[in-house]
């Protein structure tokens, strides 16, 4: 049976018998978890092998475990981790702060999937501008390109050597948003040939990685009607900057889309984005975005493409990696 052309999530820390009907039916190419469905690692384990079980194979399944606010698993049974930009401003040199990077996706990447996490929906691309809305400033790697990129490259290969795909995003660039997307439509009017020099930079630099994550921002010199995650023109961007990988959207139930969740959805897929993102966990709505089919041929060819991406886990020694990393946080110069 083919993949449905969409990412669901359960409503909590179990699957109840209705949800496991509904998925082994709808069959999503993945799932996606949030703190709601993580409470003890004995539970989170016994969650994911339930929902591989409910589609009888290996699906993937994702989460947004980037540190700081957006962070599901967390403490007392996971680790906490400093907001991205808050780690990165600890560091007056690249390399440390590269280094401490890499040890942070491979700490997160391990840790994930011995709880049968295999994707981790960041790094983040996205630039950190003066005026980048709260909601997304600090979960950024850096103010400039060349710090993003090597921030961001870090931390991606990082979860790879743990075995734990990155997905890369916001792209073609939030940073510049002076609006929360999960409560409206932020419009950038910067001209896209400054884009071109700044905000683009990065993903083009990350082009290689194996998925990306759409931003659900309006670029009026791109498309004046419509949202990048929804537009013909925005996805055409998108691939012409290289992005050639599984292109997924952010979650689709977020304000800065309009109408209902099936025109979303369908108005996502239309402009070319392989998956919807779902991510709340309601049975009415998953029911519909279920009705927008499976996978594109084109789609179904770059998944496989982006799984056989997955690296077999490195030889880890976690107590060495988190001293190292421990170490190279406590040495760098902390803001006043």
């Amino acid at each position: 049976m083919a993949a449905g052309a969409y990412i669901l999530a359960p409503a909590g820390p179990t699957l109840s018998d209705n949800e496991a009907r509904f998925f082994r039916e709808a069959n999503p190419w993945g799932f996606i978890l949030f703190q709601r469905n993580c409470e003890t690692p004995e539970q989170l384990r016994h969650l994911t092998t339930a929902l591989r079980d409910s589609v009888g194979h290996e699906a993937p399944i994702l989460i947004d475990q980037e540190g700081g606010r957006v962070q599901r698993m967390r403490a007392p049974h996971w680790r906490e981790w400093l907001p991205p930009l808050d780690q990165v401003e600890r560091f007056s040199e690249e390399q440390p702060a590269a280094r401490a990077m890499y040890l942070r996706g491979l700490l997160i990447g391990t840790e994930l999937l011995a709880h049968g996490i295999d994707v981790n929906c960041t790094p983040s691309a996205d630039i950190a501008w003066p005026l980048t809305h709260p909601f997304l400033r600090n979960r950024c790697y850096g103010t400039d390109a060349i710090t993003v990129i090597a921030m961001a490259r870090a931390c991606a290969e990082g979860l790879m050597d743990a075995g734990c795909l990155p997905v890369v995003k916001h792209a073609p660039g939030h940073g510049r948003a002076t609006l929360d997307s999960h409560q409206a439509l932020p419009q950038i009017a910067t001209p896209v040939a400054e884009l071109g020099q700044s905000d683009f930079v990065p993903f083009q630099a990350l082009a290689d990685l194996p998925m990306v994550m759409t931003a659900h921002i309006m670029l009026p010199e791109i498309d004046d009607t419509a949202p990048v995650t929804q537009s013909p023109a925005g996805t055409a961007l998108l691939r012409d900057l290289g992005l050639s990988g599984l292109l997924m959207t952010d979650d689709i139930s977020m304000g800065a889309l309009a109408g209902d969740i099936g025109t979303r959805g369908r108005k996502a897929l239309d402009a070319g984005c392989d998956l919807v993102l779902h991510c709340n966990g309601e049975m009415d709505e998953m029911q519909i975005v279920a009705a927008l089919g499976t996978l594109s041929d084109k789609a179904a060819k770059r998944a496989d493409i982006a799984l056989a991406a997955r690296r077999t886990p490195i030889d880890i020694d976690i107590p060495a990696a988190e001293a190292d990393f421990q170490s190279l946080i406590d040495s760098g110069p902390h803001p006043a």
